[in-house]
């Protein structure tokens, strides 16, 4: 992370001190004091206007003093917002003189300062005060759908729900939103006959709301979580022709509006859906005749060959997915314990993990593969944790038992309670198609290949620990 020159950063430090009100006693700063008049002093929606944009303008001013962006400034920036907008919140109940839309402000304050209860309570009050804004009142109705969709009261999220669809304006970007929340909340609760037609609906409305979207970016990730949100529902309630329509849905959709990520998405998932419910076969030649048609659907070259690259990187996985598992070879060292081979771990749910020590993503999902060890190691998971030779510690070249020793001390260093496997060759990498690091497979407890990604994020790790939770729930 790139990091601030010391004086700046002297200063912004007491500068952040003094707006939060964070002072010593009896010594309040001019900041302090003004902050209290304006919370004294200033209407509701002028306190919910200054907390609003609190963060536009720090960061303007960030930008004005040159000073360098770091996920750290962005969060302080981000708590300091909320508890301004907790102090302002406060402030406001105090008052005897509330009325009409200082509710609707209110509840806006703390939404920003997080306390959704008092929201929801505030959203209630505007709504029962005479003769509210109708687009406001709107707006109030949709955010009570989302706050008692989360809580799962979901009784009161679809009476607010009904209540906004009968009403003016209907927003197509708040009706995707309440949408998506109750289907996600509905399927959290396991009731996955009633996510369905949210999540249906949640997508209809995000391809209204993509035309309309000032963000070409935005509008593609909310297409393609409100498709992918209809396919996952489909698919763990065991429905394979909607599942499987809701994916050629995705990849017209994808090609409608020219998206090679959301058009690779489509695909990818269709062929491991196919081999997932045994068909293997017809997995294998849709892939094939996948490579012919992105010629079709994207006729400019470099949109065409970035599909084509990943899915021919894929090729390998594709072949391996609903396989057995093929034994590792070539090994020089297992530590700390004896060699095993998957007919020995044949009953408990393994996942391999490439790594290597100079791979950032790999060290940066430790912490991740540290939790699952602990969560699941009693109900029969077991991580092996593979790495080759490379003949270099930190830039150095070195000899394989400099080397291993490096590796047992890096193992101690981090924590790492799993075994290690170190390659001589590159043998495993080519037999499990982990040609990029880090690549995660997961074996199932009759020794079947049921997942294999490369590459990491937030979201493949919870992806990786909902299917190890997946297989490890089958007996």
């Amino acid at each position: 992370m790139r990091k601030f020159l010391v004086p700046i950063l002297l200063l912004l430090t007491f500068s952040v001190f003094s707006q939060s009100g964070r002072v010593v006693p009896n010594t309040p700063t001019d900041q302090a004091i003004t902050d209290e008049t304006k919370a004294k002093e200033a209407t509701v929606k002028e306190l919910f206007d200054e907390a609003n944009t609190y963060a536009k303008t720090k960061f303007a001013e960030f930008e004005k003093k040159k000073l360098v962006f770091s996920d750290a400034l962005y969060k302080q920036t981000i708590s300091e917002r909320k508890q301004l907008a907790a102090k302002y919140a406060a402030a406001v109940l105090s008052r005897k003189d509330l009325a009409g839309e200082d509710f609707y402000y209110l509840a806006m304050l703390h939404w920003i300062a997080e306390n959704i209860d008092g929201m929801a309570e505030s959203l209630q009050k505007f709504i029962a005060t005479e003769n509210p804004s109708a687009e406001k009142l709107q707006t109030s109705r949709s955010y009570l759908v989302i706050i008692f969709a989360r809580q799962k009261k979901f009784d009161e999220a679809e009476k607010f729900l009904g209540e906004y669809l009968k009403n003016d304006p209907v927003k197509v970007s708040e009706r995707s939103q309440m949408e998506s929340e109750l289907a996600k909340n509905y399927r959290d609760a396991k009731n996955l006959a009633k996510a369905a037609p949210h999540a249906e609906e949640a997508l209809r409305a995000a391809k209204a709301s993509f035309q309309e979207s000032i963000s070409r970016a935005k509008g593609l990730d909310e297409l393609l979580n409100a498709g992918a949100a209809v396919f996952d529902i489909y698919r763990e309630a065991g429905n394979q022709p909607k599942a499987d329509a809701a994916l050629e849905d995705l990849l017209k959709t994808s090609t409608f509006v020219s998206s090679p990520n959301f058009y690779y998405y489509a695909i990818d998932n269709q062929i491991k859906y196919k081999i997932e419910t045994g068909r293997k076969a017809e997995a294998l030649q849709y892939y094939q005749n996948a490579l012919l048609k992105v010629a079709k659907d994207f006729p400019q070259a470099g949109s065409r060959e970035s599909i084509l690259e990943r899915l021919k990187r894929r090729e390998k996985h594709y072949k391996l997915l609903g396989e057995n598992a093929i034994e590792l070879s070539e090994v020089a060292k297992w530590m700390p314990n004896s060699p095993k081979t998957f007919a020995v771990l044949r009953g408990k749910v393994v996942l391999l993990d490439f790594w290597a020590t100079w791979c950032g993503p790999c060290i940066q999902a430790f912490p991740h593969l540290i939790e699952w060890h602990e969560d699941f190691k009693d109900q029969g998971f077991e991580i092996l944790g593979l790495t080759r030779f490379y003949g270099l510690v930190e830039g150095i070249s070195v000899d394989e038992e400099s080397e291993l020793k490096f590796l047992k001390t890096f193992k101690e260093k981090e924590k790492l309670p799993y075994d290690f496997v170190v390659a001589r060759g590159q043998a495993n990498q080519i037999n499990y198609g982990a040609t990029g690091i880090p690549t995660a497979v997961l074996i199932d407890r009759k020794g079947v290949i049921r997942y294999i990604e490369s590459g990491t994020s937030n979201a493949r790790l919870e992806e990786i620990r909902q299917v190890i939770m997946k297989l490890l729930a089958e007996k």
